[in-house]
């Protein structure tokens, strides 16, 4: 009898169906309850000034307002728009202006010339650099205070029904991943022969679609999600198009490309590696798979990096890696674990070396989950303060607390996993193992009529393999190690759904760090005080038509080590100029060092960045830019630039 065959019988069904419904229920609560006391999902950027200020009176009306972030941001027409008492529009409703420079991200509208006395209302939304929509309104007044008509919508950026649908896409996407990579890795390091097993198909097969569909729901949500807010703008082709072009966009397509390739994957693995019998063939198998796999898991796992709070901050190029790292040692431990539950309670032939290495590997996944998790919470916590008086803190004190209560349940799996034993399967001294009374006559009687009816046979055959499985089942369960082990999983899974759903509730809160500065009024910690940020002017000239403009560059905080990158490109009238690509190199001619090239983002219009750019050695850096304005218009321009 095969893994895949079902159990006849009510006690045999009830049981998993027990389980799962418990899990589903607690997978239920838990969303709930982080969906409803969420709220919008903060970001990582924050406003940390304006000018004019939140509530300030001034004498006469000012030509422009200005804003400034703790970090880059992405912005649109709409970004900043300033209200007069009577909810017309106050400024130009131009594109912001971008007025960054050093370590500062300030962004700024025109106001219109005569603006009466009274109060303004001010209304911004961009979206970070790390990808969440952040948004804001404040007020100013003109001369004095007075009464304003404007009636701003109290629904945030990221909030509302599109904000609901696309965070529980968000929690979706991690739990297909824990099971796609975790359900894929323990069948080939733990127990191989649970390629055969329906059930382990079913579960990998089942990640593999809440993966692919919440990601799809993502990239079609992500202009309303970051804009309108509107479930119909889901399928406007421009606002498509302007999502592919940013970052999270990217990182989306990328993620579908990604899981294009694990779908041959899970092909192979519960195809042609399911049915090889030759064991060498077999074990060659299992190592390409291993190492394609493996090799598709790290792509997966690096959009998640290369689009969120990993990829922006201090040490991003380490932060990037670790956090890969530590995405797939939360898969290999959590899918595993699920993996394991189905296992033990819908497959009758996993034995004890297969959980034993699973207990072996979930020991390896806990020992990386440390290491990288001690880096990520400095990395974004920063301070105790920040620990205990930021939300993104306290998530992570839960988190810690409840990985504590996961390793507490896992000792107790741990000891069931010790005595487990592997009792011989339907032999003669077997409990439940005796055939009833005239069982062979009847079987003889009715395999001689199955020589004359191949449909009775094929019946027959099917009967006989579930009575077998029923056997199999009834030994396993009279094993007390065995149940023991079951309920300890059963209960580490409990607690590992509470766990996956606040770690993709960290993913999407503000991180300590830059919560407590932006409170305080001061920059990030990715553009530090020290060393001096770099500003360049460099006019250039294509020849062609439009080939004309102005590239500006910043490089901060200046010095060797790792710096953030900003260009920006400005037309001849002086707005930001969109051109098909911009490349950048640097070189120190002294030191026979470079070109060293450096490929930025587009953040937006104009506007591209590229962080962790590293600058070995202190000296006078040659910054060579190449701008191209048309399929045949392009120029290399280069200026000096002292560094270090």
């Amino acid at each position: 009898m095969s893994a895949t065959a079902p159990y006849p019988g009510p006690s045999p069904i009830r049981r998993p169906l027990a389980a799962a419904a418990l899990l589903a229920a607690l997978v239920s609560l838990v969303f709930g309850l982080l969906l409803a006391g969420a709220g919008p999902a903060s970001a990582h950027a924050a406003l940390t000034g304006s000018d004019p200020s939140d509530g300030a009176v001034v004498d006469t009306a000012p030509k422009q307002v200005t804003l400034s972030f703790s970090e880059a941001i992405a912005v649109g027409d709409d970004s900043i728009r300033v209200l007069d008492p009577s909810g017309k529009r106050a400024d130009t409703e131009a594109e912001p202006r971008d007025l960054s420079e050093g370590g500062t991200v300030r962004y700024g509208v025109s106001l219109h010339s005569g603006l009466p006395d009274g109060t303004y209302t001010v209304a911004w939304q961009a979206i970070s650099a790390d990808s969440h929509p952040i948004s804001g309104a404040f007020t100013f007044s003109i001369g004095a205070p007075s009464d304003t008509a404007v009636a701003l919508p109290s629904q945030e950026a990221g909030g509302g029904p599109v904000g609901v649908v696309y965070d529980i896409a968000r929690y979706t996407a991690y739990g297909g991943f824990v099971l796609l990579v975790g359900g894929s890795a323990f069948v080939l390091v733990c127990w191989r022969g649970g390629a055969t097993a329906l059930p382990m198909q079913r579960l990998v097969v089942r990640g593999w679609l809440a993966l692919t569909a919440a990601t799809l729901v993502m990239l079609l949500l992500r202009n309303p999600y970051t804009g309108s807010g509107k479930f119909a703008d889901a399928f406007d082709l421009a606002g498509l198009q302007s999502v592919l072009d940013t970052k999270p966009g990217a990182a989306l397509v990328s993620r579908l490309l990604l899981l294009g390739a694990a779908a041959l994957f899970i092909a192979v693995l519960f195809g042609t590696y399911a049915r090889r019998e030759d064991e060498r063939e077999k074990k060659d198998l299992t190592f390409g798979l291993a190492v394609g796999g493996g090799v598709v898991a790290t792509g997966i796992a690096a959009t998640w990096a290369m689009s969120e709070h990993a990829s922006t901050g201090i040490q991003a190029n380490i932060a990037m890696p670790v956090d890969v790292l530590h995405l797939l040692a939360v898969a290999a431990w959590l899918g595993g674990l699920a993996s394991l539950l189905v296992a033990l309670y819908r497959t009758p032939d996993i034995g004890s070396a297969a959980v034993r290495r699973f207990s072996a590997v979930a020991f390896g996944s806990v020992v990386v989950l440390a290491a990288t998790g001690i880096y990520q919470s400095w990395r974004q916590v920063g301070s105790w303060s920040a620990l205990t008086g930021t939300r993104y803190g306290q998530l992570l004190i839960l988190k810690v607390a409840l990985i504590a209560v996961l390793l507490a349940v896992a000792w107790f799996s741990r000891r069931w996993t010790g005595r487990l034993t592997d009792p011989a399967v339907a032999s003669e001294d077997a409990p439940g193992s005796e055939e009833a009374p005239g069982e062979d006559a009847e079987s003889e009687s009715e395999d001689a009529s199955a020589d004359v009816d191949p449909e009775r046979a094929a019946q027959l055959a099917r009967q006989r393999a579930a009575l077998t499985a029923t056997k199999k089942k009834r030994i396993r369960d009279a094993d007390p190690e065995r149940s023991g082990l079951r309920r300890s999983v059963l209960a580490e899974a409990a607690v590992a759904v509470v766990l996956l759903a606040v770690t993709t509730m960290l993913t999407s809160t503000e991180p300590g760090r830059t919560e407590e500065e932006a409170a305080n009024g001061t920059p990030s910690a990715s553009a530090p005080a020290a060393g001096g940020p770099v500003n360049l002017k460099m006019p250039f000239d294509t020849g062609g038509q439009n080939g004309k403009g102005t590239v500006r560059i910043d490089i901060e905080p200046g010095r060797t080590g790792s710096n953030d990158l900003h260009v920006w490109v400005d037309g001849s009238d002086g707005k930001p100029m969109d051109v098909p690509e911009l490349k950048l190199a640097l070189t120190l001619e002294s030191k026979d060092i470079g070109p060293l090239p450096v490929v930025p983002d587009r953040l937006a219009e104009g506007h591209w960045s590229a962080s962790a750019v590293q600058i070995p050695m202190a000296g006078d850096w040659k910054i060579d830019v190449t701008v191209r304005t048309s399929d045949i218009d392009q120029v290399t321009i280069d200026k000096n630039a002292k560094i270090g």
